[in-house]
């Protein structure tokens, strides 16, 4: 799983002109999965960006989470993520699960950072075409691995 991590002080996901989810203080996630994601993945990329102490302290130091700020997430599928540019200008989706494999996943996704953010989260719809709005903060923008846990 490739997720990108912003820190927001709002963010907001429509699709054909309706807002479907919205948040204020929190993190905007973007997320890809690939074929071989699974259980490890899921529990593992939760609990990174639950955890993530991006959020200033009362000092303005990046010393806390979410959790701790009491903030939100929205939560976006995106295959794009998974792109391939190696060869040629069109880049290859390849590594990108198909639907079937992709949303099982993705439901499991958001039932454990759910579970590990202590509430619900918003979502966009998967395989939507979807409209996202956001403010950055900071900017804070981190890209996330769950192949790659250096």
């Amino acid at each position: 799983m490739i997720a990108v991590i912003q820190k927001v002080k709002e963010a907001s996901v429509g699709i054909e002109n309706q807002t479907v989810g919205r948040i204020g203080l929190g993190l905007m996630v973007l997320l890809g999965i690939e074929d071989s994601d699974g259980e490890e993945d899921i529990l593992w990329l939760s609990r990174k960006i639950v955890n993530m102490r991006i959020f200033d302290d009362a000092d303005g130091v990046m010393n806390n989470s979410i959790v701790d700020v009491g903030g939100d997430i929205l939560l976006v599928s995106q295959f794009t993520l998974h792109a391939s540019t190696k060869k040629g200008n069109r880049p290859s989706y390849i590594k990108a699960a198909r639907p079937d494999i992709a949303i099982p996943i993705y439901e499991k996704f958001i039932v454990k950072i759910e579970a590990d953010l202590g509430k619900l989260i918003q979502t966009g719809k998967f395989g939507a075409m979807m409209q996202v709005s956001l403010c950055n903060d900071g900017p804070v923008t981190i890209i996330i691995d769950s192949k790659d846990k250096k």
